[in-house]
Formats: C-alpha cells, sequence, structure tokens
C-alpha cells in the first residue's frame, strides 16, 4: 500500500490521472466505476490507482471524515459484490491525519482487461472517468492478449468462430453481462462482441478456450475432459453395482440448466415427517442450493487441460463430487481452507453474471473444498 508521503503528494496533483477523490462514503456506484477505471489502465501506466474518500475532488483538502470499519469492509467488499467483472485487485487501508481520516482503495491493473462495471466498461480519460468506445475497448483486449497467462483465454488451437454457438451467444448471454444501453449503441462485428468478453482472441483469430467451454458446439472435440460424470451405486462402495449412469456435456452455458433441473428431479428426494399427531412436514435427503454450488466450485476450479471428467458420485449414504486439479495459486495445504484462489476467474465471472451465484466469494469460501 501506498506511503503516508506519497499519498499527500497525490492529493495536491489534481490533474493526475492515478487519483479519485471524493467526500462521500455512500456512493457505491462512482467507487465501482473509479475501480474499474483504474484496472483497465488504458493509459498502460502500469501503476496503481487510487480512490481516496475523505478529500475534495476540486482541492484535494481533508473533509475531517471519520473512517468506520463498516466503511472499510464495505470498500473491500466490491471487489466480490459481483458488479465488477473480473475481479479487481485490490487493497483497501485507513489513514489518519490532523485534518482528519482517509479511506483508501489501492487498485492494481488488471492483467485480463477489459474490467466492467454492471455491464460497462470504465476508463480513465485524463483526470476523469468515461465509458469506453469501441476502439477504446479493442484496444484493452488487444492488451489483455498479449500477456494472458491463464488457460482458460488462451486461443484454442484448431478451432474458429464457426465452432461457436453464436445464437446461444448473443440471446442467451450477452443480455445478462452488458447493460441494455450499451447493446443498443453497438456495432461491433460479432468477433469483436465476442472479444470483448473474452470468448475470441482477435490476434490469433480463433476461439478461447473459455469461449469453447461456454458456446462451444462440441466442446469434447477440443477439451476431451470436459464433461461431468454422473454415477448412482446400489450400494456405499465404487466397486458396487451401478443403479444409473450418464454424461453432461456440451456447451456450459446450456449445461448448466440441464443439470440444475437434474439435480431438482433426480437427486433431491422428499419424504414427509411425522412432527406431531396432525401435523407432517416435507424433509429433503440433501439441499438443492449445497449440491448445486458443490459443482459449480468443481467446474470452476477444475483444470481443464485434464482430460479426465468431473465426477458426480451419489451412494445410498452420501455424495461425492471430484475435479481434475489440486489446490491453486495462493491456496497451499498448510493454508487451506482459510485461503482460497481461482485457477479459472473468467468462469467464475460468467457464473456470476449468468446468475447462479450473487457474488464471486461465495464460488471459494463456502464450498473450498471442491478443487
Amino acid at each position: 500500500m501506498i506511503g503516508k508521503g506519497e499519498l499527500l503528494e497525490l492529493l495536491t496533483d489534481i490533474e493526475s490521472a492515478r487519483v479519485e477523490r471524493t467526500t462521500s462514503t455512500k456512493n457505491t456506484d462512482k467507487f465501482g466505476e473509479a475501480i474499474c477505471a483504474f484496472a483497465n489502465d488504458l493509459p498502460n501506466y502500469q501503476k496503481f490507482g487510487y480512490l481516496i474518500i475523505g478529500a475534495d475532488d476540486k482541492t484535494g483538502k481533508l473533509s475531517g471524515l471519520k473512517v468506520t470499519d463498516e466503511l472499510l469492509q464495505n470498500l473491500a467488499g466490491i471487489r466480490t459484490d459481483g458488479n465488477i467483472v473480473p475481479p479487481p485487485i485490490l487493497s483497501v487501508e485507513k489513514f489518519s491525519f490532523e485534518e482528519g481520516e482517509l479511506a483508501v482503495v489501492e487498485v492494481a491493473p488488471h492483467f485480463q482487461p477489459p474490467v466492467r462495471y454492471k455491464g460497462r466498461v470504465w476508463i480513465r480519460n485524463g483526470p476523469r472517468k468515461a465509458i469506453a468506445n469501441e476502439g477504446e475497448e479493442r484496444i484493452l483486449s488487444e492488451k489483455r492478449s498479449s500477456f494472458a497467462r491463464a488457460y482458460e483465454t488462451q486461443p484454442c488451437h484448431d478451432s474458429n468462430i464457426d465452432d461457436l454457438s453464436l445464437d446461444i451467444f448473443k440471446l442467451s448471454y450477452l443480455p445478462s453481462a452488458i447493460d441494455e444501453e450499451t447493446l443498443e449503441r453497438n456495432h461491433r462485428d460479432i468477433k469483436e462482441q465476442l472479444a470483448s468478453l473474452k470468448f475470441f482472441d482477435l490476434k490469433a483469430d480463433k476461439p478461447t478456450n473459455t469461449g469453447i467451454i461456454m458456446f462451444g458446439k462440441n466442446p469434447r472435440f477440443f477439451l476431451s475432459g470436459n464433461y461431468i460424470q454422473y454415477v448412482r451405486f446400489k450400494g456405499n462402495e465404487m466397486t458396487d453395482e451401478v443403479d444409473f449412469a450418464k454424461e453432461f456435456s456440451g456447451d456450459l452455458s446450456t449445461e448448466l440448466r440441464v443439470l440444475d433441473d437434474f439435480i431438482q428431479y433426480q437427486i433431491i428426494k422428499e419424504k414427509l415427517e411425522q412432527v406431531s399427531t396432525l401435523r407432517e412436514r416435507k424433509i429433503e435427503n440433501y439441499p438443492h442450493w449445497a449440491i448445486r454450488e458443490l459443482l459449480l466450485n468443481a467446474i470452476v476450479h477444475r483444470d481443464y487441460q485434464s482430460s479426465a471428467p468431473i465426477k458426480f458420485y451419489e451412494f445410498p449414504n452420501r455424495i461425492e463430487i471430484m475435479n481434475p486439479g489440486g489446490l491453486y495459486g495462493n491456496a497451499r495445504p498448510e493454508n487451506f481452507p482459510n485461503m482460497n484462489d481461482y485457477r479459472n476467474p473468467e468462469l467464475a465471472s460468467i457464473i456470476k453474471n449468468l446468475g447462479y451465484v450473487n457474488k464471486f466469494n461465495w464460488l471459494s469460501d463456502n464450498f473450498c473444498g471442491v478443487g
């Protein structure tokens, strides 16, 4: 985090493109837009941007704010509240001066732009924020392609745009990811639309692996392990006789709905329990939401380079869900499950956009035992 000396310099540099000052403590949209713009780093400063709360925007003078723990928690929560995708890299800290206190959000340039806040790409235009135009979004997409390392955003070799179900992208996903106003003035061709959401690599002229996973007409042709293997056993061991088996494959945008229905109608069983002489209640063998979220975790955190499927096994006394890939990134045996990390951050963003989860930390904190 920035030091006090450099912070004071930024407060007085009114024209700096790396600083947003405000006296408001409640304007969540303003905070989100500023963080999004710093994360996009259109000028390519490759330096942190700073949202400073408790200072006048025109003069840089402190407003006499008293920074509360609630304010710091709300600012830190912006990272995972699901409005900024992909999640920004930020830290929050309080600074105390004689004239008052400041809450400072330090935002790192994101390695996978464009970053969106509520479906819009915000950038810094000098000391002011603006919504990116088509040309600026293209610059951000190309900047991402130049140093992307995550497997999910790399181009899928031997594929082309004809391998994608474009109708599913346009009708099912695009309206959930981009706000209505931006869609109405969107005149870009389909490749640029896909690229802006990281489903297509313009330089390679190929879909990304995420594009194939989400909208591929035959994803397993390119990613052989991209399916879920469900098996119901008659006994409590894998060596016991199989009662029923099924594979879930195809584009993930469709399979998520299929899986949700399968869990609801094939896995969840209800029965009546006597509560009193005159009253009964329904009880379930498993909570629907718990099985669904465990599977979502397996999908988000699996290693898509593996040829092994996600295993979804049901026994009379339990359910086991196993995905290819061990602990990832900052998650290690010595700090698990208190530390989490994303193997596929784009998939986490996509599943959030589709409405299957409300916050990003739900996919990692609540069920970090999968993966």
